[in-house]
């Protein structure tokens, strides 16, 4: 077997694909195409897993019922994180801030961490169990950029109580809560973290996150 060339051209593209990668929270309503979802959700099991234990669980939520619960749940929390907030002016700004699309995303995708996989038999974990949960993040990066590169926008929500979506879902016993994920097409595209237009948090240099010993 003759592995790929990825030539100069493709390496350019896929570092525009990294830059252009962008938690979405402004959504078109408009739906996705058929298929394209399972296309996505093949590509993510791509992703590489310790052991090859692939623990990720995907549940589509299709029921509007449990949506309006979500939406309910994050901005309940989401106005509990703003009041605990002591200063006033990071208060306000963080109220300004549109935190989900839960309500009109077309999609809305929950992933868990099934913590003990039959698959993999335990290799490779023994002593870093948290190597299935790293797991289940790859898998949802490979997923965030294959959604990117189809124009498609995903939003991380990670203002919630893991317990309360567990409960709601009524998953299986043993399965982690690592993301609640909306997806659609953004309703406008950018470059930039949108936290950095308005000024919470900017991109920080590398520089400072790399150390040697």
């Amino acid at each position: 077997m003759t592995a790929p060339v990825f030539d100069p051209g493709f390496v350019a593209q896929f570092d525009t694909l990294l830059h252009w990668r962008r938690d979405v929270r402004h959504f078109s309503t408009c739906a996705l195409p058929d298929g394209v979802m399972r296309t996505l959700l093949d590509t993510a099991a791509l992703a590489p897993s310790v052991g090859n234990a692939q623990p990720w669980r995907f549940v589509r939520i299709r029921s509007q019922a449990l949506r309006e619960r979500l939406a309910a749940h994050v901005d309940r929390v989401s106005d509990e994180a703003a009041t605990a907030m002591p200063d006033a002016d990071r208060r306000a700004r963080y109220r300004a801030l549109k935190l989900h699309g839960i309500a009109e995303a077309p999609e809305l995708l929950a992933v868990f961490c099934e913590e003990h996989p039959a698959a993999g038999h335990t290799l490779g974990r023994a002593t870093m169990p948290e190597m299935l949960r790293y797991s289940t993040v790859m898998a949802i990066h490979t997923f965030w950029l294959a959604a990117r590169a189809r124009g498609i926008g995903l939003g991380w929500v990670s203002i919630l109580d893991p317990a309360v979506v567990t409960e709601l879902l009524d998953v299986p016993p043993g399965w982690t809560l690592i993301a609640l994920l909306c997806l659609g097409y953004p309703a406008a595209p950018s470059a930039v973290p949108e936290l950095e237009q308005r000024g919470w948090q900017a991109r920080e240099p590398v520089e400072d996150r790399i150390f040697e010993r």
